[in-house]
């Protein structure tokens, strides 16, 4: 694989730390190596012992008003865990009900909701309240006098009432931000930082086409981050990204609340009753400030993140036309209708978009729905490198910190795939360097990133010079990239570091591969969970067989075990692997196993970072 000139100049300042050939074994060396394990090839597993046949069983109840009147109570109040968003209400005696028919809308949107919507009581209850309105959206004096559109972010002065507003260009407190590529100055992650604009480096793709997941790696230019925002980069540690929503997707809801074009970009006073928005996490004051509708659809509110709240869908019930689409809205916020709403919020994933193709003639107006609107927060990516020693040549030395993206999906209503706001962001940047380099030009092109607010756990722990063992799977392993160069680097090299990769396919989706400024084969295990001969297996199989390894590590002076990925299979297997194999090198009970990690987990000695 062909590296820029800038990637072969660090490698080169890690090659002094390259390990030497291991020296044949000595009775007096106790620390093992990383050991042979195939993993091309796994023990068949033995026959399952059959199981005696349950005796069967009749359904008796598949919903909570069966369980109410199986028991007799009717008021009692179902709290189930996974539904949220004031789903939890008291149930009603649905006996007494009388219910009709209801048309539901028939379009495809509606159909991919999945709502489970059959007769509808005549009468509901406990229907939510219409809250207080705290955002108002009222037209600027004389907005010709406003410089442009993309100076969204004037302050307005605490004083000023709204009806005798100077709102000529003197009063203009920062310079013009072009919106389109960078967020207001309003929307800060943390007084009084605010978010810079670093350029894309470098970008590349890192799986090849054919690769079940997209991952792709940045360099970012960070040489002018101002020194005042904050604690320095460091290994292990993180960036807050202020990624936005995507451009055709705000252009799409505007077109839904059928706001006309020309008044999309025109400047607005905004006015709020309190609390943080449209800042990240600034003071709860409020606010009054010149911005745009499109400015806030796209760098302040997530439109397709978070489950549909029962506040919601009162306030799409609340503006809608269609008596059927008001009474299927109203039957979802009531209490009668707690148990479809759930299974709604637990169902497929929705966006603000989908929810007004699904209702089409509900048409809420903008400052309402931002009420309703959880705030777009930002998104948090682990560095892949070692920052202090990551310098190319530029006019003395540009600084660069790396990071690994991989693109998160979902299936979307319409039969596509819905990329994550972040992932997402990242992608379309990183499509729009790779094409520009092909062309030949030199594109500039940033990313609104921030740091100072969040260190990946980690990076605290990485302080100590023990023994270490690095264990992921998927872009989990991106950090660890940044910890075997610092490693190499310090001590003479004398304290070992040793990495079990998983991947679906090495051909496909490894990540680093040949770039980790070390003889691979000796600090790092690939294991494969799809080989294409043979039978694959997966990261928790590795941790099981290095078993010596991994006592030896964790009982070591300041040995650390880190684990980094997702925590849904890979997380929780490596876990389980971690267990059984104190259990068999310490002939620990499952129990006592269990507690022994806990232990180490106090200590600081297990870390585990899975998402």
């Amino acid at each position: 694989m062909s590296r820029p000139p800038h990637m072969l100049l660090r490698n080169m300042t890690t090659s002094h730390c390259i390990p030497e050939e291991p020296a044949p074994a000595s009775p007096t060396s106790v620390a093992p190596s990383l050991g042979y394990s195939s993993s091309s090839s796994v023990d068949e597993p033995e026959e399952p012992i059959a199981r005696p046949r349950r005796a069967s069983t009749k359904l008796i109840s598949q919903n909570a008003s069966d369980v109410q009147r199986l028991i007799g109570e009717p008021g009692t109040r179902l709290i189930e865990k996974c539904c949220g968003g004031g789903c939890c209400m008291a149930a009603t005696n649905t006996d007494r009900l009388n219910f009709e028919k209801v048309e539901l809308p028939n379009n495809d949107a509606f159909k991919a909701l999945q709502l489970k919507v059959g007769m509808i009581p005549t009468t509901l209850t406990q229907l939510p309240e219409t809250p207080e309105q705290t955002i108002h959206i009222l037209p600027v004096k004389n907005a010709t006098s406003i410089p442009s559109p993309t100076d969204s972010a004037i302050s307005v002065g605490e004083e000023a009432k709204s009806d005798s507003i100077d709102f000529t260009p003197h009063n203009i407190q920062t310079p013009p931000i072009d919106t389109s590529v960078h967020p207001p100055n309003f929307v800060q992650p943390h007084p009084p930082y605010a978010v810079h604009s670093a350029k894309i480096f470098s970008a590349r793709a890192l799986t090849k086409p054919g690769a079940e997941k997209r991952t792709y790696h940045f360099d970012l230019d960070v040489t002018d981050y101002p020194e005042e925002m904050g604690v320095d980069f460091k290994v292990g540690g993180a960036i807050g990204v202020m990624a936005p929503n995507e451009p055709g997707v705000v252009d799409e809801l505007m077109d839904l609340l059928c706001i006309p074009k020309h008044i999309r970009d025109r400047p607005i006073l905004l006015k709020t009753g309190g609390g943080h928005w449209p800042t990240v996490w600034g003071e709860e004051k409020a606010r009054e400030l010149i911005t745009t509708r499109r400015d806030l659809l796209t760098w302040c509110s997530d439109i397709q993140s978070y489950p549909p709240t029962k506040q919601l869908m009162h306030l799409l019930a609340e503006h809608t036309t269609n008596v059927n689409e008001k009474k299927v809205l109203d039957f979802l916020c009531s209490a009668e209708g707690q148990n479809v709403f759930c299974d709604f919020r637990t169902g497929p994933h929705v966006t603000m978009n989908q929810l007004l193709h699904a209702f089409p003639s509900s048409k809420p107006p903008l400052e309402l729905l931002l009420q309703q609107l959880q705030p777009l927060m930002p998104r948090f990516y682990s560095l892949s490198n070692d920052p202090h020693e990551n310098c190319v040549p530029r006019a003395g030395c540009a600084r660069l910190i790396e990071i690994a993206v991989t693109v998160h999906e979902t299936n979307n209503w319409t039969g596509g795939l819905r990329t994550g706001v972040g992932s997402g962001y990242f992608e379309r940047q990183a499509l729009k360097f790779i094409e520009a380099e092909e062309k030949g030009e030199k594109p500039d092109l940033r990313i609104p990133m921030f740091k100072g607010l969040m260190a990946n756990p980690l990076a605290r722990e990485f302080v100590a010079d023990g023994p270490m063992l690095l264990i992921g799977a998927g872009v989990g392993v991106a950090p660890f990239r940044g910890f075997v160069q610092r490693r190499l680097k310090n001590a003479n090299c004398a304290n070992k570091v040793w990495v079990l990769q998983g991947v679906r396919d090495s051909l496909l989706d490894e990540l680093y591969t040949g770039e980790w400024g070390v003889h691979e084969s000796e600090v790092k295990k690939v294991v494969q969970s799809r080989k294409h001969s043979g039978k694959g297996k997966y990261v928790q199989d590795e941790v099981r067989a290095q078993a010596d390894l991994v006592w030896f590590i964790i009982n070591s002076l300041d040995g650390r075990v880190f684990v980094c990925g997702s925590s849904k299979g890979m997380g929780e297997g490596v876990e389980e692997a971690l267990i059984d194999s104190a259990m068999m090198k310490g002939n620990l009970s499952r129990d006592e196993a269990t507690k022994f990690w806990d232990l180490k987990k106090e200590a600081g000695q297990y870390i585990a970072e899975t998402w």
